[in-house]
């Protein structure tokens, strides 16, 4: 079986690299590594959800699901340093890489830990959850991000992801709006969509 950047254990020999890119207007220092996705810079679908999203006013954490080496989650945290960000990810290289990420660029308010999908977080009560889901695990595995996402999100809170449209963008907007009964799509980008769906109520 082929290994992909959602493996738990990275058989790739590690080959660290550093680089700084600009999120939000604010400079960030990355160590990435083989074995992770976008490895080599920021990916455009991730630069994007970055750009687009804003915090709801819902009290509550925030929830990165996918993390990678961490700049969804780090660049949020250092905007918002009064709520904790959780980032979780499958990847165990990943997830050592976010670490160093958070300590690197001084940011504190996060726990980073290892979660397939959302299988390992014990929070609920979230007050946004974004992701830029693994496409390459498959529909079933992104569907699933889907409804546990609601299942951990306070009432009033939101979920935000990007996909492309050419890879789901539009089974993703009729999944979601099953799940939380409405959805908007907040921007589309050279064939990224930011979609957000809002949770009205406990079901």
């Amino acid at each position: 079986m082929a290994e992909h950047y959602y493996s738990k254990k990275p058989q790739t020999e590690s080959k660290p690299k550093s680089w700084s890119s600009t999120l939000r207007g604010e400079l960030y220092h990355f160590v990435t590594d083989t074995g992770v996705f976008s490895k080599s810079e920021v990916d455009f679908g991730s630069r994007i959800l970055i750009d687009t999203f804003v915090m709801p006013v819902t009290d509550g954490p925030v929830l990165d699901v996918g993390c990678g080496y961490g700049p969804i989650g780090l660049s949020i945290a250092k905007n918002e340093i009064n709520r904790t960000i959780h980032m979780v990810d499958i990847n165990e290289r990943a997830v050592q890489l976010a670490h160093k990420n958070a300590e690197g660029n001084g940011i504190q308010n996060v726990r980073i830990y290892e979660s397939d999908g959302l299988s390992g977080v014990t929070e609920t009560d979230f007050a946004a959850i974004l992701t830029n889901p693994p496409i390459r695990a498959g529909k079933q595995t992104i569907f699933s991000f889907y409804s546990d996402a609601y299942s951990k999100l306070s009432v009033g809170g939101e979920f935000w992801v990007v996909i492309q449209k050419k890879q789901g963008a539009q089974s993703t907007f009729s999944r979601l709006e099953e799940i939380f009964g409405q959805v908007e799509v907040v921007e589309k980008v050279k064939g990224y969509w930011i979609i957000k769906s809002v949770k009205i109520k406990e079901y």
